[in-house]
């Protein structure tokens, strides 16, 4: 049972550990290295324990509400997703210079072929009234060299199961353009060796944009599927910044005719 943290013997718990570990810190330069080797450890597993319960705490006290799920469905819809990075606090919230294959948490992977990328991308807290997503994504580019650059959401396994070639896959996206840019969605589905592609655009008339990929059109092995994710490639990236405030996806069997 947790002790409450606000009772007498709970305040004077947190005090003295505070102060311990302030004034190891304090000492850490001219500590001996045996006992500085323990203090190490010792901090190591208290790091853990003390980034889970500030992840709980910021997803569960932040608003939007953090973990939430809400967004509009199609009709049909039998399996629908939004990505951890738009619903939690990622540990890591950035990477500046993002170099090709970098990964911001286990979902989003970046990829391009600058010799010298000036390539940012960022988690933050959506805080707009009409946010549906607790968190947004921002990728900054300035000069940029390449030929080439992609933002990979990498789908949950449980999104292959009972995938059937009547199924239509929708993304739908909050995207600000600081600058005019063309961005297209590129569904990948990888069935044994194979790997079925559709490329669509992103419409830029609103910020609020989405695509609908009908798998009638591919080769699909239904008994097969065994990964999908999505590519968004930006076109002429240069001097831009893309703030993608909400990315979700559904999916549900195509009206029949």
């Amino acid at each position: 049972m947790a002790m409450n943290p606000k009772s007498l013997l709970g305040r004077f718990i947190q005090r003295a550990a505070l102060a311990r570990w302030t004034n190891s810190a304090r000492a850490a330069h001219n500590t001996e290295l045996t006992t500085l080797r323990t203090l190490r450890q010792d901090a190591r597993q208290l790091l853990l324990p003390l980034q889970k319960l500030n992840q709980i705490a910021e997803t569960r006290l932040a608003r939007p509400r953090i973990g939430s799920t809400t967004f509009t469905r199609a009709a049909g819809t039998d399996w629908s997703w939004r990505p951890i990075i738009w619903r939690a606090a990622l540990p890591k919230r950035g990477l500046a210079p993002a170099q090709n294959k970098d990964r911001l948490g286990d979902e989003i992977g970046i990829f391009h072929d600058c010799k010298r990328p000036e390539i940012s991308i960022s988690q933050y807290r959506n805080l707009g009234a009409d946010d549906l997503a607790a968190y947004g994504l921002g990728l900054e580019v300035f000069h940029f060299d390449g030929s080439f650059l992609s933002l990979v959401v990498d789908l949950p396994k449980d999104a292959c199961i009972g995938l059937k070639r009547r199924h239509v896959l929708q993304l739908a996206a909050v995207i600000d353009r600081e600058m005019p840019i063309n961005i297209y969605a590129r569904l990948n589905i990888k069935n044994g060796p194979n790997v079925e592609q559709s490329l669509l655009t992103l419409p830029a008339e609103t910020r609020e944009t989405s695509v609908a990929f009908d798998l009638a059109y591919t080769q699909l092995n239904e008994a097969r599927t065994e990964k999908i994710w999505i590519d968004l490639l930006f076109e002429n990236p240069n001097m831009n910044k893309i703030t993608i405030r909400d990315i979700n996806i559904c999916r549900y069997p195509r009206a029949e005719i």
